[in-house]
């Protein structure tokens, strides 16, 4: 019984994610990004295009839904039923809220048109995403030509649709300036859904190489309670056997490891790179369903 609640919660929780996302997907696209007719890639996108194209006769979620039962149809037969229920209602959703939704301009200004746009459309993607979700398009699209194609990646089948989207709005609008503010909506909206599914929080990776191994390590745990690993390395030029530390850390303590190292050996090296999600302890808690 208890198991039976948690599963009716967890996906009670997962399609209410969906349903806002795609909500807030409407806004910007009905507000910001269609009544100027800035086209960030994808099917909504291509509707953005045909709306304009035929004086309204063609609507963005009528070409929401003409496009995607499609290629969910297609996605099922070519792909199997990997895609589930969440992207059908996904693409339903959405049509729903684009045609409720009134199309009315926020803001004349191209580049605010698309900054907020994309910003926007990028926070409903991710909810969406963050809910195990999809509205179809792009990547359903980019999937089934990958295994017709597989020379290149989905990624870049995803590319190639969205920037003839992308460029298909400033051949309608006979204007250069169009597919460019275009490309920076569908830029900013790709990383504000980076943003969503892998949070602010950057944490950092120390890859450090001295003579001290053992000092370091210990000074760190000791002073900024950090857990140090050593892994074996060797160095190809010389041949010698080298001790490497690993150890992550938050931001506000980058500074502290980088003095504790200079201290202990001023000649040891260090690499440094960005991790986008830690997990584990001292870090963010694994979840468990």
């Amino acid at each position: 019984m208890e198991k039976t609640k948690k599963y009716w919660y967890r996906h009670f929780i997962e399609y209410a994610g969906v349903t806002l996302g795609t909500f807030i997907m409407a806004l910007a696209i009905n507000f910001f990004l269609e009544p100027n007719t800035i086209a960030p890639g994808g099917v909504t996108g291509l509707g953005i295009i045909l709306q304009k194209l035929t004086n309204g006769l063609i609507t963005v979620w009528a070409t929401n839904l003409i496009v995607n039962i499609p290629l969910f149809i297609a996605g099922v037969m070519i792909l199997g039923k990997s895609f589930g229920a969440k992207t059908l209602y996904g693409t339903f959703v959405l049509s729903f809220f684009l045609w409720i939704v009134p199309q009315t301009s926020a803001t004349h200004d191209l580049l605010l048109s698309s900054v907020f746009g994309g910003v926007i459309l990028g926070v409903g993607l991710g909810i969406v995403f963050k809910a195990g979700g999809t509205t179809g398009g792009t990547d359903l699209a980019g999937a089934i030509m990958n295994r017709f194609f597989p020379g290149l990646s989905t990624a870049t089948h995803m590319m190639i649709v969205d920037m003839i989207v992308v460029a298909s709005s400033g051949i309608l609008n006979k204007r250069i300036d169009i597919p460019l503010y275009s490309v920076i909506a569908l830029y900013i909206l790709v990383r504000v859904i980076d943003i969503i599914l892998e949070g602010f929080s950057y944490d950092k990776a120390f890859f450090i190489i001295s003579n001290e191994p053992e000092k370091i390590g210990k000074t760190i745990l000791e002073e900024l309670d950090r857990g140090v690993t050593i892994l074996k390395g060797k160095g190809l030029y010389s041949g010698l056997e080298k001790d490497v530390l690993l150890c992550v850390v938050n931001r506000a303590q980058m500074a502290k490891v980088k003095e504790i190292i200079s201290s202990v050996d001023k000649r040891a090296f260090i690499m440094i790179t960005d991790m986008h999600e830690v997990i584990g302890e001292g870090f963010k808690e694994i979840k468990t369903e």
